[in-house]
């Protein structure tokens, strides 16, 4: 029987070790997509305890905790810090077979050197052992980005988003963040507060927007900001993809009709979202940015938690609807009226469309590497069966050599310790098919892939 969390977790044969420890352990970290608040990381204040840096905005840990029975005002309500920790460390030991009780202690071993199993026994002892060095400096955001080797990361913001925190973050220097343009709220038409977002995105751009032409002119006079603060990048999600032939005058009366307070067909929403997906392509492609594309979430499914907690609060859920075709004409249209699709990153959050993602980017490859990619195991598959099954469908039907790699998409600065567990998979996985005699022990190439998958595929995807 292995120790918990040994040097050697997660890694079962002696090449998987190889790969891990020599290649891939110490390589920095690049982070290309986040939910960490950027004033969080440019205020750069220490947190008040273990319970605002781990459980504030995981909704992760809240779903295991509703799971076993704890009541919603201990996990999101007005009961103290501490009785929200202990509500944590009683369901924690409950976690089998969840990637939870991985990331958890992998971050109480990497941060805060404590070896410890969390439970209910042991949460005073590291309550106010975590606490007190969170007093630290070492242990405000800047410190706990730079200790955890990360080379950069992207937050996500809105296109109405001033973007002061990071322009103050660039003067600084001390980490290196950029922002990650997220329009959805401006592409969901349908939306019910939608007339008051494009509202509220004439406000942060100083303009009116009363017809489409100025509502477009606006948009593009944000990208240019966003541009102007150092983005590369941006992410949509969509709960399934569309796609409707749309041409710009067609949008127009669409967005019109929905400005002045009319209802909208399905047919005409799912317009003017192809419309808008496309424009936003067609920029993407004239700036060098990256586009993302998250398929698949069904979200706020509790109307009564919604209605008390809002979105982002652990009752979204996976999605089945059929999008294949939708997807490919989608692609299509963008690569016909762009001059190419710009470089895609397409992320689904059923694994059962595992091999529809990974076929349909095969269509689009072009003269660089991994032009389009298949994303890493979202949300719901960001534990080892997901990441397993992303990789391995990747291998079958494209290069998972050239991957982009792991990503946080986590709200917590202590989240790093994935990339870790990412890796640490990957090597197995990669170690298993060497020893297996399915790839040779050809250690230069295998140092290559890992280096690659790792760190350095995103590092030259993204350069600019």
């Amino acid at each position: 029987m292995r120790n918990f969390l040994d040097d050697n977790f997660l890694l079962h044969s002696p090449t998987a070790e190889r790969l891990y420890h020599d290649y891939a352990k110490s390589l920095p970290i690049i982070d290309y997509h986040c939910h960490i608040p950027a004033k969080e990381i440019a205020e750069n204040n220490n947190y008040a305890d273990m319970a605002e840096i781990w459980l504030k905005h995981d909704h992760y840990k809240w779903r295991a905790m509703r799971s076993n029975g704890i009541p919603e005002n201990g996990i999101t309500g007005t009961v103290s810090g501490y009785k929200r920790f202990c509500s944590w460390a009683a369901t924690l030991p409950y976690c089998i077979g969840n990637p939870l009780y991985h990331w958890t202690h992998l971050e109480l071993r990497r941060y805060f050197g404590i070896t410890v199993q969390l439970s209910t026994d042991s949460a005073e002892y590291i309550w106010d052992n975590c606490n007190q060095q969170l007093t630290r400096a070492e242990f405000r955001p800047q410190s706990i980005i730079k200790s955890s080797n990360v080379d950069w990361l992207c937050t996500t913001d809105d296109p109405a988003d001033d973007l002061c925190c990071h322009a103050q973050l660039r003067r600084e220097g001390n980490v290196k963040v950029f922002p990650t343009f997220r329009p959805d709220k401006y592409v969901n038409i349908d939306n019910a507060a939608y007339i008051a977002d494009v509202a509220g995105l004439a406000v942060a751009a100083a303009a009116d927007i009363k017809n489409f032409s100025e509502f477009l002119a606006v948009f593009s006079c944000r990208l240019n900001h966003f541009a102007d603060n150092k983005c590369f990048l941006s992410d949509h999600a969509l709960e399934y993809a569309v796609y409707r032939a749309c041409d710009e005058r067609q949008a127009a009366k669409i967005f019109a009709r929905r400005l002045s307070g009319k209802a909208l067909s399905p047919k005409a929403v799912e317009k003017f979202k192809s419309f808008m997906l496309i424009y936003c392509a067609k920029e993407y492609v004239s700036r060098g940015w990256t586009m993302q594309l998250h398929l698949g979430a069904i979200r706020n499914n509790n109307s009564e938690m919604f209605r008390k907690l809002g979105p982002d609060s652990g009752f979204d859920s996976i999605g089945d609807a059929v999008y294949a075709k939708n997807l490919a004409q989608l692609l299509d249209a963008m690569n016909e009226q762009c001059g190419g699709l710009p470089k895609t990153i397409i992320y689904n959050l059923n694994s059962r469309d595992n091999e529809v993602i990974g076929t349909l980017i095969g269509c689009f490859q072009s003269t660089y590497p991994g032009k389009i990619q298949f994303g890493s195991g979202w949300w719901f598959n960001d534990q080892k069966d997901g990441m397993i099954r992303q990789m391995t469908t990747l291998g079958n039907l494209g290069l998972l050599s050239k991957f982009v790699g792991m990503l946080t998409d986590s709200r917590s600065v202590l989240s790093y310790t994935r990339h870790e567990y990412f890796r640490r998979i990957l090597c197995n996985l990669l170690g298993e098919w060497v020893e297996n005699g399915e790839y040779p022990a050809d250690w230069d190439m295998l140092k290559k892939i890992v280096r690659g998958i790792c760190y350095e595929n995103a590092k030259n995807y993204f350069a600019n």
